[in-house]
């Protein structure tokens, strides 16, 4: 990390410590001897974590935290009129975007294994993390979530040689990365405030990705997927590919079952048949999700039996199908956020339960739900009830025409409500409609978590 090395004696300053990608990062250069500091709107799990490895976190964005001993880090949600930013190009100091951090980062190590696409990169990340710490490789690793089973979102050791990373393509610095392993599991429009033409414009983005890959990195996609083919027929590298559907993929998964407590399969590497797989993580994009880490680890020379024991105990990421309350009713919480997520969500819970599910959805941007308003329509299909809470603006502007009000007055649904106001408003509305046994799903990337945490106290009160 040389241009960090320059000013080792520099206080690292973090605006938004306490995001989950900002967290990582931090976490990871701590432990490795610089000296951070950060600060953020609210406390957190992940500002009290990092308080307790002896980092300062200051609450509230304030140019009195701003030093000129300080080198600042930044994500594409700061804005320019962000007051420590405004400070930090007064006193001219140097201003590096998370992207580029996670760059200097991985140039530290050996081996840097890179997970991305629109789906799938937290948790694939967070898999092959959980598999390489158990099998006492000592990696680090920077994730989009916590691991369920590490309780960490990151980690670094002195003795490690594999980095292990989550690369977002939101906002185009994908391209600023070279890894030597890296996954594409699929590739779908999103991000329309930096994609403005869609799949077309991200396709041209991974495109660029690929040509600054090394010779010698491995690259490993899902033939599956509509836009990957698309893809691959456009870059000049050879492959690995991985599938469910297509016997010739170099890594094939056959006779799949998905089980109310697991997935199960039988894997192929060429056409030969290696092991029965059987994975803790359920649903056919979670198939996908452990054939592509699978596929990453043998080529890296470890062998699929060695793996079997943590395939089958790796329990998930927080806020990935996770089961938050489990009484008379069950709730679950889920991030999902693009409509692709929400159907492969639903009908995941539709082989676990026969019960009624209940989906409560928290649109995530309104230039999401507006570029994608065709498709959410029809993706609450496989639920019995759909509750829309206010939409998690994330920084859009509200629109007067898509929002959560009028997604629920035109959804073609027989069970539809919209809930206005706070997280904890709608929970405290949403119980009086809860019945003994439903499958309750709570659906978004925004603070709908919340409602998940409290929704079976209120029930339990009613």
């Amino acid at each position: 990390m040389k241009e960090i090395d320059n000013l080792k004696e520099k206080n690292i300053h973090f605006i938004a410590i306490g995001g989950v990608g900002q967290s990582a990062l931090a976490k990871i250069l701590a432990t490795r001897g610089y000296k951070v500091k950060g600060s953020d709107i609210t406390e957190s799990k992940y500002t009290k974590s990092l308080k307790s490895m002896g980092i300062k976190v200051s609450i509230g964005h304030k140019k009195e935290n701003i030093d000129k001993n300080s080198i600042i880090v930044l994500s594409s949600a700061i804005k320019d009129d962000n007051p420590e930013l405004i400070e930090a190009k007064r006193l001219n100091l140097p201003i590096f975007h998370r992207s580029d951090i996670l760059k200097l980062i991985s140039d530290e190590f050996d081996c840097f294994i890179g997970f991305c696409g629109t789906h799938g990169k937290t948790t694939t990340s967070g898999l092959c993390s959980y598999i390489l710490e158990n099998l006492n490789q000592k990696p680090a690793y920077a994730i989009g979530g916590t691991v369920v089973g590490l309780d960490t979102n990151a980690n670094a050791d002195t003795e490690s040689k594999i980095f292990v990373a989550e690369l977002d393509e939101s906002d185009g610095t994908i391209i600023k990365y070279s890894p030597d392993y890296i996954v594409i599991n699929n590739l779908e429009e999103d991000h329309f405030d930096f994609y403005k033409n869609g799949k077309k414009d991200l396709i041209n983005q991974f495109i660029l990705f690929i040509k600054n890959l090394g010779k010698s990195s491995k690259l490993f996609v899902n033939i599956d997927d509509d836009g990957i083919k698309t893809l691959v027929n456009n870059i000049d590298k050879d492959y690995i590919s991985y599938s469910i559907k297509d016997k010739n993929a170099n890594y094939f998964a056959d006779e799949i079952n998905i089980e109310e407590a697991y997935n199960s399969f039988k894997l192929y590497k060429n056409g030969i048949y290696i092991s029965d797989i059987k994975t803790a993580i359920k649903g056919t994009h979670n198939v996908y999700n452990a054939l592509c880490v699978i596929a990453v680890l043998m080529e890296l020379g470890i062998d699929v039996n060695k793996m079997s024991e943590y395939l089958a105990s790796f329990k998930g990421m927080k806020r990935r199908f996770e089961l938050v309350y489990n009484k008379e009713i069950k709730v679950i919480d889920d991030y999902a956020h693009h409509p692709t997520e929400i159907a492969a969500t639903l009908n995941t819970a539709k082989k676990q339960t026969k019960n009624r599910i209940v989906a409560i959805f928290q649109p995530h941007r309104y230039t999401r739900l507006k570029a994608l308003w065709n498709e959410f329509m029809q993706s609450f299909d496989m639920a019995d009830n759909l509750f829309v809470v206010d939409t998690y603006s994330a920084g859009d502007k509200f629109d007067n025409l898509y929002n959560s009000e009028n997604f629920a007055k035109e959804i073609h649904h027989k069970n539809v409500m919209y809930i206005k106001g706070s997280m904890e408003d709608a929970a405290k509305e949403i119980s009086k409609y809860i019945k003994k046994d439903d499958f309750v799903i709570t659906i978004g990337a925004g603070d709908i978590t919340k409602i998940g945490h409290s929704l079976g106290e209120y029930y339990e009160k009613r």
